[in-house]
Protein backbone atom coordinates (compact mmCIF):
# COMPACT_ATOMS: atom_id res chain seq x y z
CA UNK A 1 0.00 0.00 0.00
CA UNK A 2 1.15 3.15 -1.21
CA UNK A 3 1.99 5.71 1.68
CA UNK A 4 0.28 8.77 1.78
CA UNK A 5 2.25 12.31 1.47
CA UNK A 6 2.11 14.47 4.54
CA UNK A 7 1.07 17.94 4.17
CA UNK A 8 0.88 21.11 5.68
CA UNK A 9 -1.42 23.86 4.36
CA UNK A 10 -0.36 27.43 5.25
CA UNK A 11 -2.52 30.74 4.30
CA UNK A 12 -0.59 34.02 4.33
CA UNK A 13 -3.10 37.44 3.93
CA UNK A 14 -3.48 40.35 6.15
CA UNK A 15 -6.44 38.97 8.21
CA UNK A 16 -8.16 42.71 8.39
CA UNK A 17 -10.55 41.70 9.80
CA UNK A 18 -10.63 37.47 9.35
CA UNK A 19 -13.75 35.98 7.76
CA UNK A 20 -15.29 32.83 7.97
CA UNK A 21 -13.92 32.37 4.42
CA UNK A 22 -10.44 32.58 5.33
CA UNK A 23 -10.49 29.37 7.16
CA UNK A 24 -13.32 27.40 5.36
CA UNK A 25 -11.12 27.30 2.50
CA UNK A 26 -9.37 25.02 4.92
CA UNK A 27 -11.94 22.80 5.52
CA UNK A 28 -12.42 22.67 2.13
CA UNK A 29 -9.04 21.79 0.68
CA UNK A 30 -8.90 18.92 3.60
CA UNK A 31 -11.86 17.48 2.23
CA UNK A 32 -10.68 17.28 -0.83
CA UNK A 33 -7.73 15.34 -0.03
CA UNK A 34 -9.23 13.20 2.14
CA UNK A 35 -11.67 12.31 -0.60
CA UNK A 36 -8.91 11.57 -2.93
CA UNK A 37 -7.06 9.56 -0.64
CA UNK A 38 -3.67 11.25 -2.06
CA UNK A 39 -2.43 13.19 1.11
CA UNK A 40 -3.06 13.37 4.62
CA UNK A 41 -3.28 16.97 5.84
CA UNK A 42 -1.47 17.46 9.51
CA UNK A 43 -2.49 20.86 10.16
CA UNK A 44 -3.18 24.05 8.36
CA UNK A 45 -1.56 27.57 9.08
CA UNK A 46 -3.10 30.87 9.39
CA UNK A 47 0.29 33.73 8.57
CA UNK A 48 -0.75 37.21 8.79
CA UNK A 49 1.08 39.40 7.14
CA UNK A 50 3.48 42.28 9.08
CA UNK A 51 2.74 45.53 9.77
CA UNK A 52 5.44 46.85 7.24
CA UNK A 53 3.44 45.73 4.66
CA UNK A 54 1.38 48.61 4.60
CA UNK A 55 -1.98 47.58 3.04
CA UNK A 56 -4.85 50.01 3.14
CA UNK A 57 -7.33 48.46 6.00
CA UNK A 58 -3.92 46.95 7.79
CA UNK A 59 -4.25 47.09 11.21
CA UNK A 60 -2.08 46.11 14.09
CA UNK A 61 -0.84 42.14 13.69
CA UNK A 62 -1.76 42.54 17.54
CA UNK A 63 -5.49 42.98 16.39
CA UNK A 64 -5.50 40.77 13.86
CA UNK A 65 -3.17 37.95 15.57
CA UNK A 66 -5.92 38.32 18.49
CA UNK A 67 -8.92 37.96 16.40
CA UNK A 68 -7.18 34.99 14.21
CA UNK A 69 -7.26 33.32 17.57
CA UNK A 70 -10.77 34.27 18.60
CA UNK A 71 -12.22 33.20 15.29
CA UNK A 72 -10.03 29.48 15.80
CA UNK A 73 -11.13 28.86 19.14
CA UNK A 74 -13.45 26.15 17.53
CA UNK A 75 -10.90 24.36 15.54
CA UNK A 76 -8.93 21.67 16.55
CA UNK A 77 -6.52 22.19 13.62
CA UNK A 78 -5.99 25.27 12.07
CA UNK A 79 -3.60 27.55 14.36
CA UNK A 80 -2.07 30.78 14.30
CA UNK A 81 1.70 31.75 13.44
CA UNK A 82 2.67 35.14 14.43
CA UNK A 83 6.10 34.47 12.83
CA UNK A 84 5.91 36.85 10.21
CA UNK A 85 4.48 39.69 12.19
CA UNK A 86 7.32 39.21 14.72
CA UNK A 87 10.14 39.79 11.63
CA UNK A 88 12.10 43.25 11.59
CA UNK A 89 9.74 44.34 7.71
CA UNK A 90 8.03 42.45 5.27
CA UNK A 91 8.48 38.99 4.66
CA UNK A 92 8.08 37.30 1.30
CA UNK A 93 5.41 34.65 0.85
CA UNK A 94 8.14 32.83 -0.02
CA UNK A 95 10.31 33.03 2.65
CA UNK A 96 7.01 32.39 5.45
CA UNK A 97 6.77 28.99 3.77
CA UNK A 98 10.15 27.95 3.62
CA UNK A 99 10.53 28.98 7.44
CA UNK A 100 7.50 26.97 8.31
CA UNK A 101 8.66 24.15 6.32
CA UNK A 102 12.16 23.84 7.37
CA UNK A 103 11.28 24.42 10.95
CA UNK A 104 9.05 21.48 10.58
CA UNK A 105 11.27 19.20 8.81
CA UNK A 106 14.28 19.82 11.33
CA UNK A 107 12.34 18.89 14.44
CA UNK A 108 10.82 15.85 12.94
CA UNK A 109 14.70 14.91 12.40
CA UNK A 110 15.57 15.50 15.71
CA UNK A 111 12.49 13.98 16.67
CA UNK A 112 13.08 10.91 14.55
CA UNK A 113 16.99 10.37 15.66
CA UNK A 114 18.42 11.55 12.23
CA UNK A 115 19.72 14.66 13.94
CA UNK A 116 20.58 16.17 17.07
CA UNK A 117 18.16 16.40 19.50
CA UNK A 118 17.58 19.66 21.36
CA UNK A 119 14.71 18.74 23.87
CA UNK A 120 14.44 22.03 25.45
CA UNK A 121 14.10 23.83 22.24
CA UNK A 122 10.50 26.61 22.51
CA UNK A 123 7.86 24.60 19.84
CA UNK A 124 5.50 27.17 18.21
CA UNK A 125 1.96 27.18 18.65
CA UNK A 126 1.57 26.30 15.48
CA UNK A 127 2.99 22.71 15.13
CA UNK A 128 0.15 20.40 14.68
CA UNK A 129 -1.11 18.93 17.84
CA UNK A 130 -0.24 15.27 16.78
CA UNK A 131 3.62 16.71 15.93
CA UNK A 132 4.98 13.64 18.10
CA UNK A 133 2.95 11.01 16.53
CA UNK A 134 4.29 11.80 13.11
CA UNK A 135 6.90 9.27 12.05
CA UNK A 136 7.72 10.64 8.54
CA UNK A 137 10.82 12.74 8.17
CA UNK A 138 9.24 14.93 5.82
CA UNK A 139 6.43 17.19 5.29
CA UNK A 140 5.30 19.34 2.18
CA UNK A 141 4.02 23.09 3.07
CA UNK A 142 1.87 24.07 0.76
CA UNK A 143 0.47 27.79 0.10
CA UNK A 144 -3.30 27.98 0.37
CA UNK A 145 -5.58 30.48 -1.23
CA UNK A 146 -7.91 31.28 -3.67
CA UNK A 147 -8.07 31.78 -7.09
CA UNK A 148 -8.12 35.24 -7.34
CA UNK A 149 -3.72 34.96 -6.03
CA UNK A 150 -3.14 32.32 -8.77
CA UNK A 151 -4.35 34.87 -11.38
CA UNK A 152 -1.91 37.62 -10.10
CA UNK A 153 1.00 34.88 -10.60
CA UNK A 154 0.63 36.16 -14.09
CA UNK A 155 0.47 40.00 -13.77
CA UNK A 156 3.97 41.25 -15.00
CA UNK A 157 6.32 42.32 -11.78
CA UNK A 158 3.84 41.99 -9.44
CA UNK A 159 5.26 39.01 -8.04
CA UNK A 160 9.49 37.97 -8.20
CA UNK A 161 10.14 34.97 -11.05
CA UNK A 162 12.27 33.38 -8.39
CA UNK A 163 9.77 33.18 -5.60
CA UNK A 164 7.36 32.06 -7.97
CA UNK A 165 9.96 29.08 -8.95
CA UNK A 166 10.58 28.27 -5.25
CA UNK A 167 6.79 28.41 -4.01
CA UNK A 168 5.98 26.11 -6.82
CA UNK A 169 8.65 23.96 -7.41
CA UNK A 170 9.04 23.41 -3.51
CA UNK A 171 6.04 23.79 -1.94
CA UNK A 172 3.25 23.63 -4.44
CA UNK A 173 -0.22 25.54 -4.16
CA UNK A 174 -3.57 24.41 -3.26
CA UNK A 175 -5.94 27.19 -5.18
CA UNK A 176 -9.94 27.50 -3.84
CA UNK A 177 -12.15 28.24 -7.05
CA UNK A 178 -15.67 29.47 -6.79
CA UNK A 179 -18.16 27.90 -9.25
CA UNK A 180 -17.76 29.96 -12.27
CA UNK A 181 -14.25 30.74 -12.52
CA UNK A 182 -11.61 28.78 -14.49
CA UNK A 183 -8.50 29.05 -12.72
CA UNK A 184 -7.54 26.44 -15.27
CA UNK A 185 -7.48 28.60 -18.01
CA UNK A 186 -4.85 30.83 -15.75
CA UNK A 187 -2.99 28.35 -15.64
CA UNK A 188 -3.00 27.44 -19.10
CA UNK A 189 -2.43 30.49 -20.35
CA UNK A 190 0.88 31.17 -18.44
CA UNK A 191 3.80 29.51 -19.33
CA UNK A 192 5.29 29.53 -15.51
CA UNK A 193 1.89 28.09 -13.72
CA UNK A 194 1.80 25.10 -16.78
CA UNK A 195 4.96 24.03 -16.69
CA UNK A 196 4.66 23.43 -12.48
CA UNK A 197 0.98 22.39 -13.09
CA UNK A 198 1.27 19.24 -11.36
CA UNK A 199 2.12 20.97 -8.14
CA UNK A 200 -0.93 22.90 -8.41
CA UNK A 201 -4.10 21.69 -7.31
CA UNK A 202 -7.23 23.30 -8.48
CA UNK A 203 -10.52 22.95 -5.19
CA UNK A 204 -13.91 23.81 -6.93
CA UNK A 205 -16.15 25.82 -3.48
CA UNK A 206 -19.25 24.49 -4.48
CA UNK A 207 -20.79 27.23 -1.76
CA UNK A 208 -19.55 30.67 -3.00
CA UNK A 209 -19.08 33.12 -0.37
CA UNK A 210 -18.67 36.64 -1.49
CA UNK A 211 -17.86 38.07 1.90
CA UNK A 212 -14.19 39.76 2.22
CA UNK A 213 -12.09 41.62 4.86
CA UNK A 214 -12.92 44.65 2.17
CA UNK A 215 -16.27 43.95 2.21
CA UNK A 216 -16.59 43.85 6.10
CA UNK A 217 -14.61 47.21 6.84
CA UNK A 218 -16.92 48.83 4.28
CA UNK A 219 -20.21 47.81 6.38
CA UNK A 220 -18.24 48.12 9.76
CA UNK A 221 -16.90 52.18 8.84
CA UNK A 222 -20.56 52.95 7.74
CA UNK A 223 -22.33 51.45 11.50
CA UNK A 224 -23.76 48.80 9.07
CA UNK A 225 -24.28 45.27 10.60
CA UNK A 226 -21.88 42.46 10.34
CA UNK A 227 -23.52 40.18 12.21
CA UNK A 228 -23.40 36.56 10.12
CA UNK A 229 -20.80 38.05 7.91
CA UNK A 230 -17.99 38.03 10.99
CA UNK A 231 -17.65 35.11 14.35
CA UNK A 232 -20.13 36.82 16.27
CA UNK A 233 -16.93 37.09 18.85
CA UNK A 234 -14.77 38.84 16.51
CA UNK A 235 -17.13 41.15 16.00
CA UNK A 236 -17.63 41.98 19.77
CA UNK A 237 -13.59 42.87 19.98
CA UNK A 238 -14.06 44.46 16.98
CA UNK A 239 -16.45 46.94 19.05
CA UNK A 240 -14.30 47.08 22.19
CA UNK A 241 -11.33 47.73 20.64
CA UNK A 242 -13.15 50.38 18.38
CA UNK A 243 -11.41 48.92 15.36
CA UNK A 244 -12.03 49.82 11.41
CA UNK A 245 -13.55 53.42 12.33
CA UNK A 246 -16.34 51.35 14.63
CA UNK A 247 -17.66 53.00 18.03
CA UNK A 248 -19.79 51.69 20.67
CA UNK A 249 -22.98 53.49 18.83
CA UNK A 250 -22.13 51.97 16.12
CA UNK A 251 -21.36 48.17 16.59
CA UNK A 252 -24.77 48.18 18.97
CA UNK A 253 -26.67 48.08 15.83
CA UNK A 254 -25.49 44.85 15.01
Amino acid sequence: MTTKKKIMLIACGSFSPPTPMHFRMFEIARDYFTEMNTHEVLGGIVSPVHDAYGKKGLISATHRCTMIKIALQTSDWIRLSDWETQQDGWTRTRQSLQYHQNYLNSYLKEMNGTLNSNNNQYLPDWLPENIRTITSDHVQVKLLCGADLLQSFSVPGLWDEDDLEAILGQHGIVVISRSGSDPHQFVFNSDLLSRYKKNITIVTNWVPNEISSTLARRFLSRGLSVKYLLDDAVVEYIRKKGLYGTNEKQMLKS
